[in-house]
């Protein structure tokens, strides 16, 4: 199947409708900028464009976060909205396959599950956990749920398991060092390492700026 697209404007409008109303942080816009993102990296990396572009469009399409921590709706929905639309049985499963195995709780554990279409859509999701928009986005989600900026007696957990992560309710600063500043580290591709190295430094000089702020300097 050639990559059409009609199916790609078609899987766009559909998970603009189901997004609509979601948090700032996992909202359409977030997956309009990995889908953006993950279409660099595959065309520098010759990955299979169209399980690119259907994975990182349907990745979040129920984030567990949102949903009682059900891993099982997101990659559900996304079969169902495949299967109605007729795309290839192999394709759909690749693209299924990637929607459950690439979050970054996921990766806590053995990985079960690779490609390099998974690589590629995992990194330009990660991408967007870093930089000024993985800041911004740390924060709204941290505002949503009601947590502290930061609390210096209350340390990141440098050790956490899955389960520990996905129950978390520490402050919003101790996510950059359970999570964001992790990410640089753990890029799939070439190219997801490159763009990685000017993000993880704008985190850093945030954090160093936070620091200085917040005893009053």
């Amino acid at each position: 199947m050639a990559n059409n697209p009609t199916i790609i404007d078609t899987t766009a409008a559909f998970v603009q409708q189901e997004l609509a109303g979601a948090e700032g942080g996992h909202d359409w816009w977030h997956i309009y900028r990995v889908w953006r993102q993950a279409r660099q990296i595959a065309a520098e990396e010759k990955a299979n464009m169209l399980v690119v572009e259907l994975a990182a469009l349907l990745h979040d399409i129920a984030d567990p976060k949102f949903h009682q921590g059900d891993e099982h709706i997101g990659p559900a929905k996304a079969a169902a909205f495949m299967a109605a639309h007729n795309i290839p049985a192999d394709i759909a499963t690749h693209v299924e396959n990637i929607i459950r195995h690439m979050s970054f709780k996921n990766g806590l554990e053995e990985r079960s599950f690779y490609s390099p279409e998974m690589g590629v859509v995992q990194d330009a999701d990660r991408l967007d956990a870093m930089g000024a928009i993985g800041i911004a986005r740390a924060f709204n989600y941290g505002g949503f749920k009601n947590r502290a900026l930061y609390n210096p007696a209350i340390p990141p957990n440098l050790q956490m398991t899955k389960e520990a992560y996905k129950h978390s309710s520490a402050p919003t600063i101790n996510h950059f060092y359970e999570k964001l500043l992790l990410l640089k580290d753990r890029m799939n591709t070439a190219t997801g390492r490159r763009l990685a190295e000017e993000r993880h430094r704008y985190m850093e000089g945030f954090l160093d700026r936070f620091y200085r702020e917040w005893e009053g300097e």
